[in-house]
């Protein structure tokens, strides 16, 4: 057998039905789309959910239960070999102490982040400070092998922010 041989079954392939030629082939004229309306029309139809205008099931129905994602951490992680990489490209100088602000300050990241975590990936050889939330093992030693100190930060608690301005204040005054 060839490549050039290979072919479909017998009947595997039908060609498209060919609608709109005239009234003799059964699908012409309107071409089994019916007369007029949204759905006859080119690019019309009606998207699942939609019930005339009339307001959908999904939006009468009220919203029941709990969504955790409010309370999800949301770190950003970074390998030392991309930490290696950045100080060969001297986006970073070793001297410098690593934190989520400074790798916001050089462009590694943009979005809004709540901690930064440090991956073990690749290999470092410059000396680094880094001040993080979170660290793997493997960074942590690869990072004091070269000299470098870690110090980890535990995260602010991020339900003060769903909390009242009354509750904080209270809070505040008890410390």
């Amino acid at each position: 057998m060839k490549l050039n041989a290979l072919q479909d079954n017998q009947g595997a392939r039908r060609s498209a039905s060919r609608v709109g030629r005239g009234t003799g082939s059964g699908v012409g004229k309107t071409c089994g789309r019916g007369y007029k309306g949204q759905k006859s029309r080119s690019g019309g139809g009606i998207m699942p959910g939609f019930e005339g205008g009339q307001t959908p099931l999904y939006r009468r129905l009220p919203i029941r239960g709990f969504n955790n994602s409010n309370f999800k951490t949301n770190y950003v992680t970074i390998n030392v070999e991309q930490l290696q990489k950045m100080v060969d490209d001297k986006r970073l100088k070793s001297s410098d102490t690593v934190t989520l602000e400074l790798l916001q300050k050089v462009g590694f990241t943009k979005k809004q982040h709540d901690g930064l975590k440090i991956l073990g990936t690749g290999e470092l050889t410059a000396k680094l400070n880094v001040e993080t939330q979170n660290i793997s093992k493997s960074a942590q030693e690869k990072i004091e092998k070269t000299g470098g100190k870690v110090v980890v930060k535990p995260l602010n608690d991020k339900i003060t922010k769903f909390l009242p301005a009354q509750v904080l204040k209270r809070q505040a005054a008890a410390k």
